[in-house]
């Protein structure tokens, strides 16, 4: 059954059968391996550092991938369930009942490996998908800048070619969880000649790379999430590009179609490294 349909036409909200089994396997896993939320709860994980919250969440993730609880909707060949979004909606509804550490990761699987699957070779597949679906590593989203405000095509980060690579020099802004993260799925404009969507490319870059400066933003909140994101020189392989050079608009909006359909996560506590 179509469970959007059933829901618009029938204003049915109870399970089907199999979304019952499958919320009842979900309640037992976080049985297992959360702690509901309470007051307490909330000030233990208050007082974890960032590094010790890094290290729960990474151990959380892979336990809910060897569960079969991570990329829900994913298909089986890239380690999900092939399964339909409301069950991805469902396990989000029961996990937001716990403490469970999964903010560091709702970035990474919601939007930016999905964009992998989707455009990247099989061998860069190969490389980054099962790793970040296990919890090993860990992904952000570079598109907003200083001068573009709300207007993603605006950017000036740009992307020169040399060879079998790419120079990359620029600023990206508000990129939450930069300063934890392995790699990340950045726009840079790599033709300044034509039309703002025409001109733009995505790629794969490493956040722990020669040239890749980030720095926090601290902000009056007290929240330390954001950060800015410098690039100087910074060289990244063709093999690394997602979509063709200029189609990197197409690209992006494959992502931002992903981020309306992820189930978002908690953002954890602040990261105080």
């Amino acid at each position: 059954k179509n469970a959007g349909a059933r829901i618009l036409v029938m204003g049915d909200f109870n399970d089907t059968p199999e979304e019952a089994r499958f919320r009842a396997e979900a309640q037992a896993f976080l049985k297992a391996n959360c702690t509901p939320k309470s007051a307490e709860s909330e000030r233990m994980q208050r007082k974890l550092s960032g590094a010790e919250y890094l290290k729960a969440a990474k151990s959380y993730q892979k336990k809910k991938a060897e569960a079969g609880f991570a990329g829900i909707t994913w298909a089986k060949e890239h380690g999900g369930r092939g399964l339909p979004p409301i069950y991805s909606v469902i396990f989000g509804q029961e996990e937001g009942k716990y403490d469970a550490p999964a903010g560091p990761f709702a970035i990474g699987l919601g939007m930016c490996i999905p964009t992998v699957i989707a455009f990247a070779s099989d061998a860069i597949k190969d490389r980054y998908v099962a790793k970040a679906l296990r919890g090993e590593e860990i992904w952000c989203q570079l598109f907003s800048e200083p001068s573009a405000g709300s207007d993603v095509a605006a950017g000036k980060t740009k992307a020169v070619r040399d060879g079998d690579d790419w120079i990359i020099n620029g600023q990206k802004v508000w990129t939450t969880g930069a300063h934890f993260c392995d790699f990340g799925i950045v726009l840079v404009r790599t033709n300044p000649d034509v039309e703002k969507h025409k001109g733009l490319t995505m790629f794969i870059i490493d956040m722990k790379g020669p040239g890749v400066e980030v720095r926090q933003i601290h902000q009056a909140s007290g929240g330390r999430d954001f950060n800015e994101v410098y690039f100087t020189d910074v060289r990244i392989p063709d093999k690394n590009r997602l979509g063709e050079p200029g189609q990197g608009w197409n690209v992006a909006l494959v992502t931002l179609m992903n981020e309306r359909l992820a189930v978002g996560g908690s953002s954890g506590p602040d990261y105080k490294e």
